[in-house]
């Protein structure tokens, strides 16, 4: 390790000491808020799950999550065993109040102190004692893979009947509340159950899901499959097309794609609203660069260059949020935090805890929540 970055440690290790007794409940412009852990529990899996900043925030939730992942699986596949003795001592959503009473407990779980820990593990491209926008993404995607992945470890062994560390087509069920719903239930259309959608996510063909494969299956918008990408293509001509001619022609691209690419490429999310003979003219640019062919009309190949933007990553997010953090912690406008600035905003990194019930931050951005 060189000099220069010995002396930044040793200055983030002073900081560090001039800090440890800081409680932002007493500095004068906070006010102490009482954190509430999150449910980010869905049974979809096409839904975006938001991550919290803190690792030992996310464990705790994810722990949460697990016994009532445990409790929906009971419901849907042992609906017997509810009425059972035993399902009664199952712990209830209450019994977790100790994990939120733990983090509002400044003793044991100090903000502050946190975020004094977590400042040099963000800080690492480069170590200059500056976070940018770059490093919070890189974090923030770093939490948001492993809890993506905490999400496949579970599903795989629902669905690795044998145990073999595999998942095959006949092994894989689509979970009950799937078969018995119609297809605008959730928001998606049915196709991502069926065995097209399994045989995409099977990168070497051999007929089974590792984990990685089950991983790109259940969250095809972060594989680096091009099958998938291709899957997913085909997908937004089938529930595009409302005229069923296997095309996407202008009116269903504007009504029904241009908006998502839109909002991607603003990323800024205002609530700034468009009338459609405003969009008219851009959407058709767009829709004649993608029409390679110039026949008036999308394939499914044709919509590959804005699959992305159709389906955003969790790069994507954590860009997001990432940007969010830096606009509202970063004090003196320079485009990065110091460890100051973040100590003296902290409720910006932990308000996606906070209890709904505080007003000032009732619109604080949903899909961080």
């Amino acid at each position: 390790m060189g000099k220069a970055s010995i002396l930044i440690y040793v200055t983030i290790a002073v900081v560090l000491l001039l800090f440890l007794s800081y409680s932002p409940k007493n500095h004068p412009n906070h006010r102490h808020r009482r954190l509430k852990l999150r449910s980010n529990f869905t049974l979809s899996p096409t839904r975006h799950h938001a991550v919290a900043f803190d690792p030992l925030v996310a464990e705790l939730e994810r722990h949460r999550e697990d016994k009532q992942w445990e409790q929906q699986y009971i419901h849907h596949a042992h609906p017997e065993l509810e009425s059972a003795p035993a399902h009664e001592s199952q712990p209830e959503w209450e019994d977790f109040m100790d994990a939120e009473d733990y983090l509002n407990d400044e003793d044991k779980f100090n903000v502050t102190n946190r975020l004094v820990l977590l400042f040099p593990k963000i800080d690492v491209d480069p170590t200059d004692s500056f976070v940018t926008q770059h490093e919070l993404t890189l974090w923030n995607l770093l939490q948001a893979q492993r809890e993506v992945l905490h999400r496949t470890q579970r599903e795989m062994e629902l669905h690795d009947k044998n145990h073999d560390g595999f998942v095959s087509f006949a092994e894989y069920d689509p979970p009950s509340w799937v078969q018995n719903a119609d297809n605008e239930s959730f928001g998606y259309d049915m196709g991502w159950w069926k065995e097209e959608h399994f045989n995409a996510s099977d990168a070497d063909g051999d007929g089974l899901l590792n984990l990685t494969e089950f991983n790109d299956f259940l969250h095809p918008a972060d594989s680096e499959n091009p099958k998938l990408h291709q899957w997913l293509s085909k997908e937004e001509v089938r529930e595009r097309d409302s005229d069923r001619d296997g095309k996407v022609n202008f009116k269903e691209f504007f009504h029904g794609l241009f908006d998502l690419v839109r909002n991607y490429d603003e990323e800024a999310h205002n609530e700034s609203h468009h009338s459609d003979d405003s969009m008219d003219a851009p959407a058709r640019v767009l829709f004649s660069q993608l029409d390679k062919d110039g026949d008036g009309y999308l394939s499914d190949v044709e919509l590959l260059p804005i699959i992305g933007k159709l389906h955003p990553s969790e790069h994507y997010y954590a860009k997001q949020q990432a940007e969010y953090i830096i606009s509202q912690a970063d004090v003196d406008k320079d485009g990065r935090l110091t460890l100051t600035e973040m100590i003296e905003n902290p409720y910006v990194f932990y308000s996606a805890i906070f209890n709904d019930d505080e007003d000032e931050y009732d619109d604080y951005h949903d899909e961080f929540r």
